[in-house]
């Protein structure tokens, strides 16, 4: 992080001893040494929260909006078990779900795993798929 409290691409010079991976271990910490070792699981191969925000703040930063709503969604999808995720993921294809059931996974995303952006984004989707007829029939 900079001194001005903002992050700095790349964020692996600039960054590296602040952020963390999923599991919680220190990017400094993750290293070959520690992959040689055995010392390292999966999740610490995985990126972590709050380095996907700092990826979103300098993509906002840089005009990237879109890139930096899509790094925000991301970050906050960590909170999502995987195999929810993997439910969500095949309910939001065309044909799968119904308007309300889409709402429903829009509450589930903003009330259980915190996640208001990617909330909205599910129904942004739900009233897309309304207008175009990609809703499950009932």
């Amino acid at each position: 992080m900079s001194q001005n409290g903002r992050y700095r691409y790349p964020l692996m010079d600039h960054a590296r001893e602040s952020l963390q991976a999923a599991s919680g271990r220190k990017l400094n910490d993750i290293d070959l040494e520690a992959a040689a070792a055995g010392e390292l699981n999966p999740a610490d191969l995985q990126v972590g929260a709050e380095t996907l925000r700092a990826q979103a703040a300098i993509a906002a930063e840089a005009g990237f909006p879109e890139l930096a709503a899509n790094l925000t969604r991301a970050a906050e999808l960590t909170a999502v078990p995987n195999e929810e995720l993997l439910r969500m993921y095949e309910r939001l294809r065309p044909g799968r779900s119904t308007y309300d059931e889409l709402l429903e996974m829009a509450h589930t995303l903003e009330e259980t795993y915190q996640a208001p952006v990617t909330a909205a984004f599910v129904r942004e989707a739900a009233h897309v798929y309304r207008l175009r007829g990609l809703l499950k029939r009932t």
